[in-house]
């Protein structure tokens, strides 16, 4: 029950909805299995894990009319969420950050606000709301799908659905794989530096995995620095949430605090900073993040309405899309003319 109540950010679970820990057995033991057949097809098969633990999950969709598995699946969305956001902390470092130097660290900051705005604007102009246009810009600007199941759960169920997050979920799986095959090619065609392509890789491609594959496919100096933008990038998505929150009001209307989970983030980033943690404890945790993240994407996977999916037609890639190009201009200017 308490770890239901933390869980519970904004309000979205209803009272009746919260269980004794022997009826989360069924819907958790499905996400389990749905999330270790997805790492060993993303380990066979060199796919992302959260890609195939979405495929797998909108697989299995057709046990979401089972009751059982309900409580299960919805503490699989929420409360593994959460956990997994605070270890991705684990992932970023002050130092890391600091290498970037100022003028490439200003670049990518400006590009994360804009493309997010872009995203706002997208779905704006396409009616599908301005909740809608942060999950989606903010997803492509930060870190895909990570990215993506954090703002859902930030912004909560009452503004962004699971079938909103799902076809987030699918657009930003796409688009990545697409930018990770095209990006590099770009790159040797404008016969960009490695500082400038690792820039560019880094500042624009959605997915961590696929940023730093796309930057060592173009060198080993470009990877470096790719990884060093993106991870940048993974540090401004508890800033990000923190900001959101600030705009958010409950039915009281009265503004709502920053999640624990975002705290959590920055204390973890903090003390890895410090150098307190060793270097196979933070390995650990990096695995338990991405596992957690992606028992998450299995359970909302399952758990989405997906005759709801097919009401929205094109808008909401249509929506990424806008925010993926105007991802890739800005990076590719930032690195023509603020990178050397």
């Amino acid at each position: 029950m308490a770890n239901i109540l933390a869980a519970d950010l904004y309000c979205d679970i209803p009272a009746d909805t919260r269980h004794r820990w022997r009826e989360y057995v069924p819907g958790l033991t499905v996400v389990l299995l749905g999330t270790l057949a997805a790492g060993f097809l993303s380990d066979h098969y060199g796919a992302p894990l959260t890609l195939m633990a979405l495929l797998l999950g909108l697989a299995l969709n057709f046990l979401s009319s089972d009751k059982r598995l309900l409580p299960g699946l919805g503490f699989a969305s929420r409360t593994l969420l959460r956990w997994g956001i605070v270890l991705l902390g684990m992932r970023v470092t002050a130092a890391q950050i600091a290498d970037l130097g100022p003028v490439a660290l200003l670049c990518a900051i400006a590009i994360v606000a804009l493309t997010i705005g872009s995203g706002v604007l997208a779905a704006r102009w396409l009616k599908l709301g301005t909740n809608f246009g942060l999950l989606a810009g903010g997803s492509v600007a930060i870190c895909g799908a990570s990215a993506a199941m954090a703002l859902a759960t930030t912004l909560g169920s009452r503004r962004v659905n699971d079938a909103n997050l799902s076809l987030v979920l699918v657009g930003i799986s796409a688009m990545s794989a697409t930018a990770m095959m095209l990006y590099p090619v770009a790159a040797h065609m404008l016969g960009l530096s490695d500082m400038q392509a690792g820039f560019l890789l880094g500042a624009s491609i959605h997915d961590v995995a696929q940023a730093l594959g796309a930057g060592y496919a173009y060198s080993v100096g470009a990877g470096q620095i790719a990884a060093i933008v993106k991870l940048s990038r993974v540090a401004l998505l508890a800033p990000i949430l923190a900001i959101i929150t600030l705009f958010l009001r409950d039915e009281r209307r009265e503004r709502i605090g920053v999640p624990w989970f975002v705290v959590g983030f920055f204390g973890l980033a903090g003390v890895n900073s410090l150098g307190l943690i060793p270097s196979v404890a933070a390995g650990l945790s990096t695995q338990a993040a991405s596992a957690l993240l992606a028992a998450a994407v299995t359970a909302t996977a399952i758990r989405s309405p997906l005759a709801n999916l097919m009401k929205t037609g094109a808008r909401p890639i249509l929506t990424i899309l806008a925010a993926t190009i105007v991802a890739f201009l800005l990076s590719l200017l930032a690195a023509l003319l603020a990178i050397r």
